[in-house]
Parts: structure tokens; sequence; C-alpha cells
């Protein structure tokens, strides 16, 4: 089990919308030190935050980062796009693989270059934001990303528990946020999913369930395809 209080935490994305809520939340809990990054990290506005310049798909913006939060023990890997690339037929291509640099490398270089830190101070937890989409492929390459990074933290669940760091997933529907502004559905609110994952975090959590479209698919996916996909159903 991690504890949050008194831990150094990273969000990526953590200028706004769920990002925004995890620190706001993680420095609720106690936390010493919460670094929120952002493309323009003149968007964090949480007066005790630490604004940090990240941008996940580039491996020097990665490095320099990491150069500058040698201390953290908590890593949030929040930050993430949607292009509405939904047909993987009629997208342009570039959607798809700006949405995988995003969604699925962005991650991964992220906690590459911070796993050594978190292992140097300790140990720590690392908590990877995911979707219920990861498991119901509506939503063309954005499914596919978020499928890709939850069997990313899977394995990395395996890889790290020997080196002191475990390892959350979160899956949640739609969020109240900028990303799902457009969409007419139930929406939770940043500051309740923050809650629900930093739980799943201090309790050792492997995966978060934060709604009850998420518990709901996830329970049907040892069942027969047609009952995920109902235009199957013919």
């Amino acid at each position: 089990m991690t504890s949050i209080k008194n831990s150094v935490a990273l969000v990526t994305g953590g200028s706004r919308g769920l990002g925004k809520a995890l620190v706001e939340e993680l420095y609720a809990r106690g936390a010493a030190k919460v670094y929120a990054t952002a493309r323009d990290p003149r968007g964090v506005t949480h007066p005790d935050a630490v604004p940090l310049a990240l941008e996940v798909t580039d491996p020097r913006s990665v490095e320099a980062a990491a150069e500058q939060a040698q201390d953290v023990t908590l890593l949030v890997n929040n930050a993430g796009i949607s292009l509405g690339a939904r047909s993987f037929l009629d997208a342009p291509l570039d959607d798809v693989r700006r949405e995988f640099e995003a969604n699925f490398y962005g991650p991964l270089l992220v906690t590459r270059a911070f796993v050594p830190i978190v292992e140097r101070n300790g140990g720590g937890h690392l908590l990877n934001v995911h979707s219920v989409l990861s498991w119901i492929g509506l939503a063309g390459s954005y499914s596919a990303t978020k499928a890709a990074l939850w069997s990313q933290t899977n394995s990395l669940r395996l890889e790290l528990a020997p080196r002191g760091i475990g390892v959350t997933g979160l899956h949640v529907g739609y969020i109240d946020t900028d990303m799902a502004a457009d969409v007419d559905a139930p929406k939770s609110t940043p500051q309740d999913v923050a809650a629900l994952a930093l739980d799943g975090v201090e309790a050792g959590a492997y995966e978060v369930l934060a709604d009850d479209i998420s518990r709901q698919v996830k329970a049907g996916l040892s069942g027969d395809l047609a009952a995920l996909y109902p235009q199957l159903a013919v």
C-alpha cells in the first residue's frame, strides 16, 4: 500500500480536467509536493503545485522534466488526447498515429524516465488513467490506444512489483471535462474520480472502476460479444 501523505507526486496533464482534480486531491491528502505538468505550465493554477513543462510525446521534454523532478515517488500518467478518429477505414492515419503517440507511447516514455527515480527514492506507485473504452471498441483509435495502455499497465505491474513500485489502472466512462463537453450522457465529476483513484492507490488496488458503466463493461468481458455490441445481434 502507498501513503499519499508526505509523498512527492507528478501528474501529467495537471493543469485542467481530471489532472487538475488529481493535483487538488493529492494536496488534500497531505502530499508534500505535486508537480503539475502541461505543455504550457502557465496554465497550472493550484497555488501550491510546482508547474512543469512537459510534452509527453517528446523524449527531450520528458528527459528535461525527469531531471527537474528527482524526488518523485508517485507518478500519475493522466495526459491524453482524443482527435475523433472513430473510423479505422476513413480517419486520417496521422490522427491515429498522434493518438497512439500521446496515449500509449507518451505514458511509456514518462514511465521509463521516472521508474529509476521512484525506485531510487525507496519505491512508490504508478497510476495510469485508462478508460472504459479500454474494454469496448466504440471510439475507433482512441479505444485502441486505451486498450493498449491497459495492456502496458498490466505488464508494468509485473515488472515493477519486484522494484517496490505498485501499479494502479483507472477505468472510467465520461467525466465532466472539456474532452466530453459535447457528450449528452451521465458524467462523473473530476473530483469524485480523483478521490476514487487515490483511494485505490492508497489501498494498493490493481484497478479502480470509477463508475457503473466501467463495472458493467468489465463484468461483461467474459460474456458473448453480442452483449457488449448489440449491433452484432442480428
